[in-house]
């Protein structure tokens, strides 16, 4: 409920090189991770919600509470589906934000006194769960709607030409599908093609090896020699905050026992976590896998700045730490924007000499 950390984290996200590298190239991480940002959003404001209505019925002294339809959760559903359908790695945030709405309803009811709230929370609404289920796979396959309605999708009649049908059965169009769907998780989990440019999760929050997106060494500077570039690179300041900042939010959540810490947290983990069970089979992987992580990633560094500003001054009239803490989160901030200006010519192909370029190459030859 601050608007000051708010702006700041949408500032931090328009000063980040990698971010602002793939909102100009539109590759489908980008889509991707507005979807779960949207799903997030709608996700809080569910919870925000279903507490208010708890609220107003304990103090109004109903023993029955009627909450209705969740109109939030239903939202956050849709965008969830349409996540998926732009990539699949949407799954992680579909288990995790069904597993946050179980979770936020037992909270709910425990803070309002109700006996066996796990339980009570599952039985009263777990039919929505269900719901929030089966809107996702609506929504996921109301994307695939051009391809139902095509004749020449790929194996789109693949079961009828398989076995020498003339036409579609019924149910051929989802079993085309299905077969669509193993074909393709097939592909993508033996994508070991080696890429200059590849990378690991664990080297991702340090920037061990961005991806070069477009060269021109032909444009005419005030040199003997000239580089134009594009490299998506995370701002260096600011993606190097990442670690020490969930550091610090682990321990913030476990001794403040803050629940939107934990949510933040767990958010960032599962938009790089789950890419480490693929390293064993060597998949190819890139560093732009990480973007849909990088809103919480910033909402971590925005906490932690919250907490070293301290709370507000009428708390403690006679102490400095909230005017220290300003100071301390301002300079941060200012840092990054100066390093996102420093490093702007290589994510715009601005053209600059030779030296210039090298200069913004900190890790030599992992950046080249």
């Amino acid at each position: 409920r601050s608007t000051i950390l708010a702006a700041t984290a949408g500032l931090l996200m328009s000063l980040d090189g990698m971010h602002f590298v793939l909102s100009r190239a539109a590759l489908l991480d980008i889509f991707l991770m507005f979807w779960i940002v949207v799903a997030f959003y709608f996700l809080v404001l569910d919870r925000s919600h279903r507490r208010a209505q708890w609220l107003a019925a304990l103090e109004s002294g109903s023993s029955h509470v009627r909450l209705g339809v969740p109109w939030y959760r239903l939202a956050c559903a849709v965008s969830l589906g349409l996540a998926a359908g732009v990539k699949w790695s949407a799954l992680w945030y579909i288990l995790l934000f069904a597993a946050a709405i179980v979770v936020f309803d037992a909270g709910t009811r425990r803070t309002a006194g109700v006996s066996n709230y796990v339980s009570t929370a599952l039985l009263r609404d777990g039919r929505w769960l269900l719901v929030f289920g089966a809107l996702i796979v609506v929504t996921y396959l109301a994307t695939w709607t051009g391809w139902f309605a095509s004749d020449d999708g790929y194996f789109r009649h693949w079961y009828a030409q398989a076995h020498g049908l003339g036409s579609d059965r019924l149910i051929d169009p989802l079993v085309n599908l299905w077969h669509y769907h193993q074909e393709a998780y097939g592909f993508h989990t033996g994508l070991d093609t080696p890429h200059p440019y590849q990378s690991w999760p664990w080297m991702w929050l340090l920037l061990g090896r961005p991806v070069s997106m477009y060269v021109n060494t032909d444009g005419p500077c005030d040199a003997a020699s000239c580089v134009s570039q594009v490299l998506l690179l995370g701002t260096p300041v600011l993606w190097w905050s990442f670690l020490p900042a969930l550091a610090a939010l682990t321990w913030l959540a476990i001794a403040r026992r803050d629940g939107r810490a934990w949510l933040i947290l767990a958010c960032s983990l599962a938009g790089i976590v789950p890419w480490f069970q693929s390293m064993p089979a060597h998949r190819t992987m890139f560093y732009f896998y990480a973007l849909p992580a990088e809103p919480f990633l910033i909402l971590a560094v925005v906490y932690v700045l919250g907490a070293i500003i301290g709370p507000p001054r009428h708390v403690n009239p006679a102490s400095d730490h909230r005017l220290i803490g300003s100071i301390v989160a301002g300079a941060y901030v200012t840092l990054v924007a100066i390093c996102f200006a420093y490093f702007y010519p290589i994510y715009s192909a601005t053209v600059i000499t030779n030296a210039e370029w090298l200069s913004r190459m900190w890790l030599g030859s992992r950046w080249i």
